[in-house]
């Protein structure tokens, strides 16, 4: 990248505003008045809360693993339920993420909602949910859904475009003729919390982040420095 270039990209993203009042509306969070005995109830509220808004897609999260070796990925991915088990997600378990959990089974997660300036982060161990609960998610989702996890392959090298191409119109037409065709290497995922934490933005930088771990067994909670 030659020195003009380089020079107008930070002339770019110097240019550009953290939590734009246009998009956001930080809002105020009392961190003893608010927060609950326990994250859930709280991260409840909190996706409430982002849909009103208008938060696009706010069931979506970065989900971060690391490999065998300790080497970090990070990866975005939809969020499917939030319950007193944990935080549920889905993938292949032949694909990158669902190797590198199967030899390392920790994770962590982390919601951004920019509408309202709030990041909520998870961390813990991930365990596999019963092969019927996979089924039944998966079932329960999109015909689109259902042809993309009949695709399968996913991390692996594609020769070609056109080669997905053809595989994708195969698994459409199977998704339409058997809607509840199985998908076995389709796994459903539980990330059980240790570690919680909520984020609320403010303007002049005195940002609240109010820290759930777990003491035994029930729930410590903290106040952090920002």
């Amino acid at each position: 990248m030659s020195a003009d270039a380089t020079s107008e990209f930070l002339k770019s993203l110097r240019s550009l505003r953290v939590w734009d009042p246009e998009v956001t509306a930080l809002s105020s969070f009392d961190p003893v008045a608010d927060a609950t005995a326990e994250p859930l109830s709280l991260f409840t509220r909190w996706f409430v809360d982002a849909v009103a808004a208008g938060q696009v897609e706010p069931h979506t999260m970065s989900l971060a693993t690391v490999d065998e070796e300790g080497r970090p990925d990070v990866r975005v991915v939809m969020l499917h339920d939030a319950d007193t088990r944990g935080w549920h997600f889905a993938t292949h378990a032949g694909s990158r993420k669902g190797r590198q959990l199967a030899a390392q089974p920790y994770a962590a997660l982390c919601f951004y909602w920019t509408s309202l300036g709030r990041q909520v982060r998870v961390r813990g161990r991930v365990t596999v949910a019963p092969a019927e609960v996979a089924h039944a998610d998966l079932h329960a989702r999109s015909t689109g859904a259902l042809a993309a996890a009949l695709v399968g392959h996913q991390s692996e090298v594609l020769s070609s475009y056109e080669e997905l191409e053809r595989a994708s119109e195969a698994a459409w037409a199977r998704a339409e003729r058997e809607p509840d065709v199985p998908v076995p290497s389709w796994t459903a995922y539980v990330l059980e919390p240790e570690e919680v934490e909520f984020f609320q933005g403010d303007a002049r930088r005195r940002h609240v982040r109010v820290s759930y771990r777990r003491g035994g067994g029930d729930w410590v909670r903290e106040l952090l420095w920002p």
